[in-house]
């Protein structure tokens, strides 16, 4: 419950969502008030009925049919306003508690420094998008019928007492009388059945949690499958994920045999619990119905009492399942939450201090003062680094594998806070990061030329230009066409298209890691020359092994790998011939290469 409250207590408090929460869960429980109300009366309702029946009271009879009529009616409207409310309650929670958790998965990257982080809860998106519809949904349910239960016994607590009236006991020579001896009948009843089934169902709450893990551990082996098709079909691998898959679903499996059978074994007490309920109560009071100390319509009246009373009394009976299940599912939020937690603390420890100049600042620059870029665990990745770029230069940043590189560029993006020093880079809004596989969003192709901007940000006629500049003229006429456009186009034309994109945004810094790499020499001298051409005062900085990309660039820096870390050195860069030409340069390179050869 502790764990719980961190849930509700933000919503409950949020600025924009807590007048709507709290005026939604007064409606509840007043309509839940209401409906014990109505129940009341229709526990009076059963006295005088079976009163009328047992007098052969005709007109009494049908007055109590109308007044069935009009309890009905009432009780429908309680039912399906109740029902309203609750259903809104548990979507607004809903929805302000997805959206939580998703600003925080997606605020400074974090989204995707959780794949580094030790001991991170695993699949995010599950836990975002079912594990909350339940741990919200199930809690509305599960506070509702606890309400109503403690409200129905407090009801008919009374009523069960004023009608059992006492019970004489004689044991022996010793006499003594029991007052209100039903309700003690409830409690005891009530109390037997709630310790057999903590007892029996104990097991299920670790059951369901293993139970939901092992569920989204399967569906996350799916959706990988899915993700990674044409590798697995290239290479014939479908046996081999076969048998991957049938291992995440036998885990499932296994853990749902362990949940079905206390399923089961709970069951034989709830069936028979439930059966005997409601004879236990007309059993004990049948010896003063057969003393004619009660009529029928009371013995009615008093089993009808004693049947809301160990309902009340029996809530924990009857739900104990669906708590188990409810409660894997805010453990499992709840972790979310803490790993976003660990992730800011983490981040606070070793984080490399990001410094954006603001807007309007001359000249622009990006800068490396005592850098050290490191793993979340603390491994340093590069080493010391103490570099400046200008506005407008163009460098090329290599480095054997493994070195840093990608990482050094996470972290000039603000997604990789690990390490110590500082990054001096110029205002966010003025950069563009390019990555090998450029992302292509959901939604139509003109969407995923124009992202992150909206297509209407751009005039037709320069996204047309754009797509006609970098070779892929013959997308133009399927602008508007909705597709998985990261699987139509081939690599190539995914990297062209990113560079389309860069032509409508004009950032006036640009990042490429390896973003050249599927293209041949000609294309990736086409889309080089933009730097050239049309992106003439933009600043370029690159990763690349590709021979012969130097020649794009005005200098060189290398990482070199070293005990403690890789170092950012500056290389030579020899002169050569054909430098204005990057086709030139790259044919001077292959023929350089060719001669090492």
């Amino acid at each position: 419950m502790r764990r719980f409250w961190r849930l509700a207590r933000g919503y409950y408090t949020s600025p924009g969502d807590r007048r709507q929460a709290w005026l939604l869960t007064l409606a509840v429980v007043g309509l839940t008030l209401f409906q014990i109300g109505v129940q009341v009366r229709f526990n009076l309702w059963n006295r005088d009925f079976f009163n009328a029946l047992e007098n052969r009271d005709r007109v009494a009879f049908f007055g109590q049919m109308w007044m069935f009529s009009l309890l009905l009616v009432l009780a429908m409207f309680a039912a399906v306003a109740q029902l309203w409310a609750r259903q809104a309650l548990m979507l607004n929670w809903r929805r302000w508690l997805v959206h939580r958790l998703q600003n925080r998965w997606l605020e400074h990257g974090r989204h995707y420094q959780l794949n580094f982080l030790p001991g991170a809860a695993d699949n995010p998106d599950q836990r975002i998008s079912e594990n909350t519809r339940w741990a919200t949904a199930m809690a509305v349910d599960l506070a509702i019928g606890l309400l109503s239960a403690i409200l129905t016994l407090a009801s008919f607590l009374g009523i069960l007492w004023s009608l059992s009236g006492p019970l004489h006991v004689a044991l022996g020579s010793t006499e003594f009388d029991i007052p209100g001896y039903m309700v003690w009948a409830a409690l005891l009843y009530a109390l037997v059945g709630s310790g057999l089934t903590l007892v029996i169902g104990g097991p299920m709450v670790s059951i369901n949690i293993r139970r939901n893990e092992a569920e989204s551990d399967h569906r996350f082996a799916l959706i990988r499958m899915r993700e990674n098709s044409e590798g697995i079909a290239l290479i014939k691998g479908e046996p081999d994920e076969d048998r991957g898959l049938q291992r995440a679903f036998g885990r499932v499996v296994s853990v749902m045999k362990e949940l079905y059978g206390r399923e089961r074994n709970l069951m034989w007490l709830t069936s028979a619990y439930g059966m005997a309920v409601g004879v236990i109560p007309i059993l004990v009071a049948s010896p003063r119905y057969f003393a004619g100390a009660i009529t029928l319509g009371v013995l009615m009246q008093i089993s009808s009492a004693f049947l809301e009373v160990t309902r009340g009394l029996n809530w924990f009976v009857d739900n104990f399942p669906r708590l188990a299940d409810w409660r894997s599912h805010v453990e499992r939020v709840v972790d979310l939450e803490d790993t976003f937690d660990m992730a800011e603390a983490m981040a606070g420890q070793t984080r490399i201090d990001l410094v954006e100049e603001k807007p309007g600042t001359e000249p622009e620059r990006l800068v490396f003062h005592d850098l050290q870029v490191a793993h979340s665990d603390g491994n340093v990745v590069i080493q010391d680094a103490n570099v400046e770029i200008a506005a407008g230069e163009r460098v090329l940043i290599v480095g054997e594998s493994g070195s840093g590189k990608s990482t050094l560029f996470r972290a000039i993006a603000g997604l990789w806070p690990w390490g110590a020093g500082q990054i001096r880079i110029p205002p966010r809004a003025h950069m563009m990061f390019m990555p090998q596989r450029p992302y292509l969003p959901l939604g139509t192709l003109r969407a995923a030329l124009c992202y992150p901007a909206l297509p209407k940000d751009f005039p037709e006629a320069d996204q047309l230009a754009a797509l006609e500049r970098c070779a892929l003229p013959h997308l133009a006429a399927r602008l508007d066409e909705e597709e998985r456009w990261d699987r139509v186009l081939s690599l190539g034309e995914q990297q062209r298209l990113a560079f389309a994109r860069l032509l409508l945004h004009r950032p006036r810094w640009v990042f490429l890691d390896e973003a050249t790499a599927a293209l041949d020499d000609e294309n990736q001298d086409s889309m080089m020359r933009l730097f050239r051409e049309e992106l003439a005062g933009t600043a370029l900085v690159s990763i690349g092994h590709r021979p012969g990309l130097d020649v794009y660039h005005d200098r060189t820096l290398q990482l070199l790998r070293a005990p403690d870390g890789a170092r950012l050195q500056v290389r030579r860069k020899p002169a050569r011939a054909g430098r204005g030409d990057g086709l030139s340069g790259s044919r001077a390179a292959l023929r350089r290469m060719l001669r090492r050869s």
